[in-house]
């Protein structure tokens, strides 16, 4: 396994055509995409062409590519009944893309359904994509626990992910990235660790988006939580880099260690970074591309 990018999303037809079947959000209406909570959003389709994609994929030197279900979308929210066709298209498209793409599994988080979840893993996806917001608290694992029981057992990764922003502040289009995304991700890592790790000790976790910086908060963290704030690194974190720079990177890095940040880069909403290692050697373009990314999916160094 060499050169992984553990986050990217690419919608096939199937896919598309599910969206459109809908007439409440989320729908596409031709290429508008209507979300709750969002301004209405104009997908470019080239950004879904699978053989320009897979040829950017070549350019960028990937061997594998992680394609996920767009969660802000909403479809693991949906009643059963609802979610199931957007589901099974997601699915559909994503086990037929060709190299060097590889998938996230989805399933519902209204309606939790293991039985249906094991199903889908069963077509090869790498492990099981979960919405943040599905788990932010202690009442979001004891829900969702059977998901994570079936991953733990399977040796398969939880890729956590914004989910929808409902109700988001109605300015900027960019306010729901920046806010709500963030503060879902930052919720997240933290319910990891009260909550999540506690009861599913062998699941190895990725956060997207750096987790909205969590792990920056680990000296206010120590200041305020007591014995809690002052537990030792869990090598079964990682946090992936999609949408920063070296910067932030890099200080998550010092925080965490080089050894838990995996190459994400949210293509087609922002682009891979132009330094593999961020600006920090060749040591951790190599971490960061090939050796983490191994031990998030395989759980082997």
């Amino acid at each position: 396994m060499t050169n992984v990018d553990v986050h990217q999303h690419l919608w096939s037809a199937a896919f598309t055509a599910a969206l459109r079947r809908r007439d409440e959000p989320p729908y596409l209406d031709g290429w508008t995409l209507h979300l709750a909570g969002e301004r209405p959003y104009e997908v470019a389709p080239a950004d879904h062409d699978v053989d320009r994609r897979a040829e950017l994929a070549v350019t960028d030197g990937l061997d594998l590519a992680l394609v996920s279900l767009s969660a802000p979308l909403g479809a693991e929210w949906l009643p059963h009944d609802r979610a199931r066709p957007l589901l099974d298209a997601y699915h559909e498209g994503a086990a037929e893309l060709p190299a060097p793409f590889g998938a996230w599994a989805a399933t519902g988080v209204r309606d939790i359904d293991a039985d249906a979840a094991a199903k889908d893993l069963d077509l090869g996806f790498a492990g099981l994509q979960l919405p943040a917001n599905a788990l932010a608290d202690a009442a979001g694992y004891a829900r969702c626990a059977p998901l994570l029981d079936l991953l733990e057992a399977r040796g398969l990764p939880l890729f956590v992910h914004p989910g929808p922003a409902p109700g988001a502040h109605p300015g900027p289009g960019w306010w729901p990235a920046m806010v709500p995304y963030v503060q879902q991700m930052h919720s997240a890592w933290f319910a990891f660790r009260a909550y999540g790790r506690p009861r599913h000790p062998r699941l190895r976790v990725c956060f997207a988006l750096l987790a909205g910086l969590a792990p920056l908060h680990g000296e206010r963290l120590a200041a305020r939580g007591g014995e809690e704030g002052r537990g030792e690194s869990d090598p079964g974190m990682f946090v992936e880099t999609s949408s920063y720079g070296p910067r932030a990177v890099e200080a998550v890095a010092r925080v965490l260690g080089t050894g838990q940040v995996v190459q994400g880069s949210d293509r087609p909403y922002a682009e891979p970074p132009q330094q593999p290692g961020f600006g920090l050697g060749g040591a951790a373009a190599y971490a960061f591309r090939i050796a983490n990314p191994r031990r998030l999916l395989t759980g082997k160094e």
